[in-house]
């Protein structure tokens, strides 16, 4: 069953949010876009929303996690090369990102990761079609 993946994610300040990931070369679709919330497009049917922490509130009835102090979730996207990979963790920390760990090299996958203005963790993977695993 294909089905299409959201991502809602709380931040400080949305416009700062938005400069960032520009930063990484991600776009955003403006139809779901206010001064609330934002539509970041990953991919086809891959999308991460930005809210702003008051509404984002009005989702649920738990305190919000301050992703500084606690993970909360960890974001994966994978990337075309181990280059790319590199790229996007070096664009994410001139942006203001830091990095929470050294990147792994497991011979047929590659990772790196940043975490972003609001301390969310995003792992950026390269795996080797040919390398991996076989299905069962």
């Amino acid at each position: 069953m294909a089905t299409k993946l959201f991502v809602n994610l709380p931040v400080k300040d949305l416009n700062r949010s938005v400069t960032f990931f520009k930063g990484l070369g991600y776009t955003f679709n403006p139809n779901f876009t206010d001064e609330n919330a934002t539509c970041m497009v990953l991919g086809e049917d891959n999308f991460v929303m930005l809210l702003v922490e008051k509404f984002f509130q009005t989702f649920t009835h738990t305190p919000i996690a301050d992703a500084r102090k606690v993970t909360e979730v960890i974001v994966c996207v994978s990337a075309d090369s181990r280059e790319a990979v590199d790229e996007m963790v070096a664009n994410a920390v001139k942006g203001g990102a830091t990095l929470p760990w050294p990147p792994k090299d497991h011979g047929f996958m590659y990772q790196h990761g940043y975490q972003d203005l609001d301390g969310h963790l995003w792992e950026v993977v390269w795996m080797d079609p040919a390398a991996a695993p076989p299905k069962a």
